[in-house]
C-alpha cells in the first residue's frame, strides 16, 4: 500500500505534492491523537493534592434550590 501512495505521489506536480502533504498534516492532527488517547489508561491519584482549599460549607445546601428540594426527614 505504501509503495502504491509513493507511485502515485511521484507523478503529480509540485504544487500538488505539496497539497496533498497538507492534507496528510491535517489528517494526522484530526486522527493521529485520538488513536493515542485511546491507548492511554488512566490512572487513580494523579491529581492528588491539586486542590488546596475547600470551603467548610462545600457540603451544605444551597440557599438558592431551597426551594426546590424538599425537606430531609431526618
Amino acid at each position: 500500500m505504501t509503495a502504491e501512495i509513493i507511485d502515485k505521489i511521484a507523478v503529480l506536480p509540485a504544487a500538488q505534492q505539496q497539497e496533498l502533504l497538507d492534507f496528510a498534516d491535517y489528517l494526522v492532527r484530526k486522527y493521529g491523537s485520538k488513536t493515542l488517547e485511546k491507548n492511554k489508561k488512566r490512572q487513580a491519584g494523579t491529581l492528588k493534592g491539586f486542590i488546596v482549599y475547600m470551603s467548610d460549607e462545600f457540603n451544605a445546601p444551597l440557599e438558592d434550590f431551597k426551594a426546590y428540594v424538599p425537606p430531609c426527614p431526618l
